[in-house]
This record gives structure tokens, C-alpha cells and sequence, in this order.
């Protein structure tokens, strides 16, 4: 029996024990433990695979380009080759059967003067964190990525919830964001944990950490965490965080179609890519999801900004990070920053290079 093999029995194992375990306040602290061994040895099994690209095969090197990366997945058969087509300059194969795509197909789209890489993955099925069908090649493509579009058609509404499912059993949370764990390993002084909010009892804690192989560090939670899963996923390694859009295709097939049963949700589209309907919605999401900013720059205070050739940064960013894009030795060259746009307060503001940037931003840097 092969390691790979050891790992994914006691994987299964572990995994019956949580499912058969009632999970209430009284047993926290004893699926914190076993979800902690789930989590160390999911990084075992998938770290390099998740970290190194996935093992390589024909279509499955990507070069990414553009300003980001988006992969469309989801159940075969559910309409990705379409939608590849009609928003990219890619041809990527259409059928009416299973697995029409085989390899990872590129295109890019333009919105908004911003380059997005797409990538038409073959259909994702269920086991495939266990290595079913295209299994750990599939994932490593999309954990690489920017954004995750999660697509089924009309008639499978229920899928979503199922890919869904099989990306978070692969370490992928999708809109969501980590609870407010901080972790700092130390030389010495064992395992403190600083938790004012009282989420968790420090045992348990304490507990979860040596589990996951943390030997001396100190664990401050800076929020009230509801549910130890946060806690062990603040821990793993191969956890990621990424935006999705979910995608319901197919939709001029319903003629009585009603969105309420997919719920209320800001990043879902409906969609029928050969006849046109939904494709703008589509488009905004992507943009919104992937939270990119356009800066122009100014050569002078008084001229015009370069409308042409945008910096395209992530909305978290500030002046300093523009900085450092346009030039490592900008920064001790210049002093002040004056800023005009919808966040700022009169035309020509002055700014520190703290200063967040925002989408059509135009900046001017001197002394």
C-alpha cells in the first residue's frame, strides 16, 4: 500500500467519525482535534499537488496573462465551451455531450480596459478531491486563479451546491473571508492564546494547534469566531480564499423560471450565452468579483492623465503601491501625491502614500 493510499484511509476514516459525531458544545473540542487531523492530513495529501501546479499533462501548464485569471467551472456539459466563446477571442469545442473539453482552454476577454484570462476547464465531477475524473489537475488550475465561476444549467440547479461542495472539501472557501486568527510562531514559551472574545476554550485551542504541528506560537483571535471550523482552517496551510460568480445557463428553456429557488445571491447570473441573455450582467460580476482598479497616471499636475495604458491593481492597494509598480526607486524621488477623482475631495488633493486607491482614480507624484 502506497503513502497516498495510508493518507486517503485515514482521511475516510476521520471523516466517518466526524459525520457520526453529534457536533454541539459538549463535543467542540473533540471535532476540533479530529477536524484538525483532517486538515493536516488533507495538506499532506494535496499541499504539493495545490502548491506546485498539479502534476503537469497535456493542456494543463497555463500560462496566465492578462491583469487576472478566471475559471469557469463546473458539471459537464453545462455550457463553459459557449460562454468561453462568446466573451474571448478562444474556440474552444462545443458539443451536447459529456467532456467535450479535455484540456484547459485560454481566452481573453476586455472589460473595461482590463485584460481577463478565462479558462474553459474540463467538467468537474463528484470525488474529484479524491483524484476522480481529472481530480487534482482541475483543482490546481483553479486554485491558481483569481476568481472561481461555478456554472450548471437549468435543469441541474441543485449541482451547484455539489461543485461547491467538492471545492471546499479541496481547501477553496468561496466568498468568504478568514476569521480575524493571527499566528505567530515563536522560539520558545509553548503555545498562548489571546482570545478576549472567548470563542473558544484555550484547551481546545491549545489542542487543535499541536495537532496541526504548531509548537511554540502565539494565537490571537481578534473577532468572535462562531464554529471551530474557522479555527482550523485559520491553522491549515492549503487553505484559499477566493470570489465566485455562480452561473445557472440554459435559461431560455424555462419558460416559468423562477430565480427564488436559487436564493438571494449578489454574484449569480442567469444566463443563455448563444442567444445573448446575460452577458453584460456576467461581465460586471467578473469585474466587481475580481475587485480590480484602473489608476491613471499624470506626467504633469496640469495635464491630462494616460487614459491609454491604465495601472490595474487590486482595490486593496494604496499610493505606495502604485509606487512600487511603476519604479523601486520612484518612491525616494518623490514626496507628494495629488489625486483626482469620486474619492477625492476637491480636484487635486493632496495625499499620503497610505492613501487607498479606487477605480478611475487619476494620480499626479512630485515634490
Amino acid at each position: 500500500m502506497t503513502k497516498e493510499e495510508i493518507i486517503k484511509m485515514q482521511i475516510s476514516r476521520i471523516e466517518k467519525e466526524i459525520h457520526d459525531l453529534p457536533y454541539h458544545k459538549g463535543t467542540e473540542h473533540h471535532h476540533g482535534i479530529m477536524k484538525a487531523r483532517l486538515a493536516k492530513l488533507n495538506d499532506e495529501l494535496n499541499g504539493g499537488a495545490m502548491k506546485g501546479g498539479g502534476g503537469g499533462g497535456v493542456g494543463y501548464a497555463i500560462k496566465h496573462s492578462g491583469d487576472a485569471s478566471v475559471v469557469l467551472v463546473g458539471l459537464p456539459s453545462v455550457g463553459k465551451s459557449t460562454l468561453l466563446n462568446a466573451v474571448t477571442n478562444a474556440e474552444s469545442r462545443v458539443g451536447n455531450y459529456d467532456f467535450t473539453t479535455l484540456g484547459v482552454v485560454p481566452g481573453m476577454m476586455e472589460y473595461k480596459g482590463v485584460k481577463i484570462q478565462i479558462l474553459d476547464l474540463p467538467g468537474i465531477i463528484e470525488g474529484a478531491a479524491k483524484n476522480k475524473g481529472f481530480g487534482k489537475k482541475v483543482l490546481s488550475v483553479i486554485r491558481a486563479s483569481d476568481l472561481v465561476v461555478l456554472m450548471t444549467d437549468i435543469k441541474r440547479i441543485e449541482w451547484l451546491k455539489q461543485v461547491e461542495d467538492e471545492l471546499y472539501r479541496s481547501g477553496m472557501r468561496l466568498n468568504t473571508k478568514p476569521a480575524k486568527i493571527s499566528i505567530h510562531r515563536t522560539h520558545k514559551g509553548s503555545i498562548q492564546v489571546v482570545d478576549p472574545y472567548k470563542s473558544f476554550e484555550k484547551e481546545t485551542v491549545i489542542e487543535i494547534a499541536k495537532e496541526m504541528g504548531y509548537g511554540n506560537a502565539i494565537i490571537q483571535i481578534g473577532e468572535k469566531v462562531e464554529g471551530i471550523d474557522k479555527l482550523v482552517d485559520a491553522m491549515s496551510k492549503s487553505i484559499k480564499y477566493m470570489p465566485s460568480v455562480e452561473v445557472v445557463t440554459k435559461i431560455d428553456l424555462a419558460k416559468n423560471f423562477d430565480p427564488r429557488i436559487v436564493g438571494k445571491k449578489n454574484n449569480l447570473v442567469l444566463m443563455c450565452a448563444d442567444k445573448g441573455i446575460g452577458m453584460d450582467d456576467f461581465k460586471e460580476k467578473l469585474w466587481k468579483g475580481l475587485g480590480l482598479v484602473r489608476v491613471y497616471l499624470k506626467r504633469e499636475r496640469s495635464a491630462e492623465a494616460d487614459y491609454n495604458q491604465p495601472l490595474i491593481l487590486k482595490n486593496t492597494c494604496t499610493l505606495d503601491d502604485v509606487l512600487k509598480r511603476i519604479s523601486n526607486q520612484m518612491r525616494d524621488d518623490v514626496n507628494k501625491a495629488y489625486i483626482w477623482g469620486k474619492n477625492a475631495r476637491f480636484p487635486g488633493q493632496e495625499v499620503s502614500f497610505s492613501f487607498p486607491v479606487f477605480d478611475e482614480m487619476e494620480v499626479y507624484f512630485g515634490r
